[in-house]
């Protein structure tokens, strides 16, 4: 869920990373020259990504900036879903979206025309795209006057096929992101919403009173998980919405200190500041609800749990409708629905809705759920069954429905909601939600003997998640369960773990799986970068190991080696290598069974723009010279920061030397040190090694080939290599191979770790 990545943006505050300029994200880096036509910027949901569009419209429009723009066609998803099913070409859909623009049609229908001027397509919101996006079996399409259906026009327009002088620039949420082909974009950016300045910049800003915003300051920062959220501005603008009325005098019940809390009291302050302004209501008791603000509630949070079952963040007239929302009932309710409930007019003049914010929309629909429960006795969850006539059901039973359905979630997409339905059914704020859940204080003083109590329920919750926390093997999907206890007030599991870390005591306990979930938890969310994460300090069992294995995402140095990883475990691996920012500098995988597929998997982390690593360590590893291929194209990678590669003890063979090699000798690599020890190598790879020595790119400093077949023949091509005025290498380690001749008594004379070549036959350098 982007909860979960918020949580871990919060941490990359203090990491170097390029900024890019908004106005300069067509603009190649200092050092590029490869010109940038297509740009993705991710960024979660109320970030800033279409703001940073409107600023960059703003500023070409009044001339400040990209003036070699001749023309910016904004084409948000959200409009071009409304064209589904219909046939265009490129020049009639430009038309009907700007039907005055006379000039782009002249542009597109002249070649000259479109190399002089620039012309800029701006798409908005890839994460609401209802079309069918196929870049493998698209027709390809290069002719701006053929019709055919919109979303080979896009995958055409993508894919340079179209319009290729065009710049493209794509928005999206990061789940939906890897819709479009790698090979398709030329640059990725991120918008990472307010840092920890920033934040308290926002609050002074917004509250003019200086003494009440650094209360408010000051109370976000004491709750950690209301700190963390302030990273997204429209989190930022609830929160003071909230807390300047309630830490302002207004007196409208206590100050909120999880996620629950804060969006209810939000939802209670809208209905009041509503009925102030259009009803002159000067009753400020949110227990007092009006039917009808209760209906249009119940009606906007139906609406939010349907499209959020189907992951819908944008909807129609027709799910209003669908839905008994009355379009001109929620204008009526604008003083509500404005702040809750937005709608856009499309380029097309049909209205578009979508909730302010995602976690918004999460929050009616887990309200949704818990009133029909409470005033219902249904479980939408389930509408399949039905309880029997006169039978209550179970708070516990609902718990368990929706625990249940999150955990299947592939992408985490009910995880927020989860917090949300388990933090409303505490007392504390169902006592704010009277008016909506009618039924509540009766149940919660008489409870219903074929219920038990309801605090009986809150406990069975609670084992349930635990037990779920034990049955789970991905630590990470646990994540949000360590969450869900923590909005019931039970933090019983990662205060254990806690206390062990403070005194020292960890590493003298057996380590059971749920525990070492609950210890990766307490150091991933920690805003301190382990200097050294060492897997074999743990006393668990291998389940235990793979648990922890997340927490190389939050290590300078990761050593695993001997753990027993499963590709599980390298896919987390492979991901903390990518991720934004990756920490993992030093990284040992030795004496794990990774074979060439796992190999395969860690390339791809190695490979990625955003991994850092210097050393990695193979040894061990059953790799065979398949897995040197994707090693050799991690090693020409751009750029790579790779310094150091052990492979020893595994079975490489002179062909896999042969693909390192290719590597070795591409401008781009920069590894210093090569160890080969023991790689069933022969004399064949030899000529290959020197190559490598005389190769003018070559950064290599260390070469380690101890306990190889080398042979007298094998000595003497590397000696070639170590002759050339332009091999670099310092230390070259031979000892332990047969030989003959004059080389068996220099070997005869070492013994050593190291051979000295560099008397007679090579560079000084080498020692």
């Amino acid at each position: 869920h982007e909860v979960r990545q918020i949580e871990s943006a919060f941490k990359r505050q203090t990491t170097q990373e390029t900024a890019i300029v908004c106005n300069d994200i067509f603009k190649p880096l200092p050092g590029q020259s490869e010109c940038i036509r297509t740009v993705l910027m991710k960024g979660i949901a109320g970030i800033g990504k279409t703001v940073s569009v409107q600023k960059f419209i703003l500023d070409w429009a009044e001339g400040e900036a990209n003036q070699e723009v001749s023309f910016i066609v904004t084409l948000p998803f959200r409009d071009l879903n409304l064209k589904k099913g219909r046939k265009f070409s490129l020049m009639e859909l430009l038309q009907d979206y700007f039907p005055d623009l006379e000039e782009i049609k002249s542009v597109l229908g002249c070649q000259q025309l479109k190399n002089v001027f620039k012309l800029l397509f701006i798409f908005d919101g890839l994460d609401e795209c209802q079309l069918p996006l196929d870049f493998q079996n698209s027709e390809i399409l290069c002719d701006v006057t053929k019709s055919t259906s919109v979303d080979v026009l896009l995958t055409n327009l993508i894919m340079g096929n179209l319009l290729p002088s065009a710049l493209l620039w794509i928005t999206s949420r990061p789940a939906a992101a890897n819709q479009i082909p790698p090979e398709c974009v030329h640059r990725v950016t991120e918008v990472r919403g307010f840092k920890d300045p920033q934040k308290e910049e926002y609050f002074r800003k917004r509250i003019s009173d200086q003494n009440l915003a650094s209360r408010i300051i000051s109370h976000i920062r004491s709750t950690g998980s209301l700190y963390i959220m302030c990273h997204i501005p429209v989190f930022c603008w609830i929160s003071a919405t909230v807390l300047e009325q309630l830490m302002g005098g207004a007196g409208c019940g206590n100050i909120p200190k999880t996620l629950t809390e804060m969006y209810t009291q939000f939802l209670l302050i809208q209905i009041i500041v509503k009925n102030k302004k259009y009803q002159c209501a000067n009753d400020t008791n949110p227990k007092k609800l009006k039917v009808s603000d209760r209906e249009i509630i119940l009606k906007l949070g139906k609406l939010a749990f349907q499209q959020l079952k189907q992951g819908n963040l944008i909807f129609y007239e027709e799910d209003l409708r669908e839905c008994g929302t009355d379009v001109r009932e929620a204008s009526v309710y604008s003083g509500l629905c404005t702040e809750v409930f937005k709608q856009d007019t499309g380029l097309f003049q049909e209205n578009v809705y979508c909730f302010v914010h995602l976690s918004i929309q999460e929050y009616l629909a887990a309200l949704f759920v818990l009133h029909s429960f409470v005033n219902e006795n249904r479980n939408v969850l389930k509408p399949d069954e039905a309880k029997p006539q006169g039978e209550r059901m179970q708070l516990s039973e609902l718990h368990r429905s929706a625990l249940d359905q999150a955990l299947q979630s592939k992408n985490g997409h009910l995880d927020l909601f989860l917090r949300f339905l388990l933090g409303l059914s505490l007392d504390s704020n169902q006592s704010l939600l009277q008016g909506l859940l009618i039924q509540t204080r009766s149940r919660s003083h008489a409870p219903d003997p074929q219920t038990g109590s309801k605090s009986q329920r809150m406990k069975e919750t609670v084992e349930y998640i635990k037990e779920k926390i034990r049955e789970t093997s991905s630590a990470e999907r646990t994540f949000n369960l360590f969450f869900c206890l923590s909005e019931l007030n039970d933090n019983s599991l990662v205060e254990e773990i806690k206390t062990s870390l403070k005194t020292g005591t960890l590493s003298d306990k057996k380590l059971e799986p749920h525990q070492c979930s609950a210890l990766a938890f307490v150091l991933l969310m920690s805003e301190e970068v382990l200097d050294v994460f060492d897997l074999r300090m743990y006393n668990t069992a291998a389940a235990g190991h793979q648990r922890l294995v997340p927490v190389v995402k939050n290590c300078r140095k990761a050593v695993l080696d001997s753990c027993f990883l499963t590709e599980e475990s390298l896919d987390t691996v492979a991901s903390a290598l990518q991720s934004v920012p990756s920490h993992l500098i030093q990284l040992d995988l030795s004496y794990n069974n990774l074979r060439d597929s796992g190999v395969h998997l860690l390339c791809a982390g190695l490979k990625n723009p955003n991994c850092k690593l210097q050393r990695l360590e193979l040894s061990g590893c059953q790799v065979t010279d398949r897995g040197c291929v994707p090693l050799a194209s991690a090693l020409r990678s751009n750029p790579s920061h790779l310094r150091e590669l052990d492979l020893s003890y595994n079975q490489l063979g002179d062909s896999g030397v042969r693909a390192l090699c290719a590597g070795l000798q591409d401008c781009c690599c920069k590894l210093e040190t090569l160890i080969l020890r023991e790689c069933n190598l022969t004399e064949e790879c030899c000529d290959d090694l020197a190559s490598v020595l005389h190769s003018p790119h070559s950064e290599l400093r260390d070469l380690e080939l101890r306990d190889n077949e080398l042979q007298d023949l094998g000595v003497r091509a590397l000696s070639a290599g170590l002759e050339d005025p332009q091999c670099r290498l310092q230390r070259l380690g031979l000892s332990g191979y047969p030989a003959c001749g004059p080389w068996r008594r220099e070997q005869e004379q070492t013994r050593t770790e190291e051979i000295c070549l560099s008397a007679h036959t090579g560079p000084q350098h080498v020692v």
